[in-house]
């Protein structure tokens, strides 16, 4: 059985461990991710909004394919979200 905490724990070692080393600081990245989707769009998108929208893509996915890897990410993209506006 898999326990909240298995799950807390696994979204901690994702977001500070693989995905950090392979893909660098999640602020930049999503600041980055920003500029294209509001060129692309044509509006202005925050990094913080990057966050939500890659939560409710998982919550999306997660309404098709029932995987726990998509609970542990939602956790992930919303801390990481919540460090990313509380930084500002």
């Amino acid at each position: 059985m898999v326990t909240r905490s298995d799950i807390l724990e696994r979204a901690e070692n994702t977001i500070n461990g693989d995905r950090h080393a392979t893909y660098g600081d999640a602020a930049e990245s999503f600041a980055t991710i920003a500029k294209m989707w509001s060129a692309y769009l044509g509006v202005d998108v925050t990094a913080e909004q990057v966050a939500a929208m890659m939560v409710l893509m998982k919550i999306s996915r997660q309404r098709k394919s029932r995987h726990e890897d998509n609970w542990v990410d939602i956790i992930g993209y919303a801390a990481l979200g919540g460090e990313i506006e509380g930084g500002k």
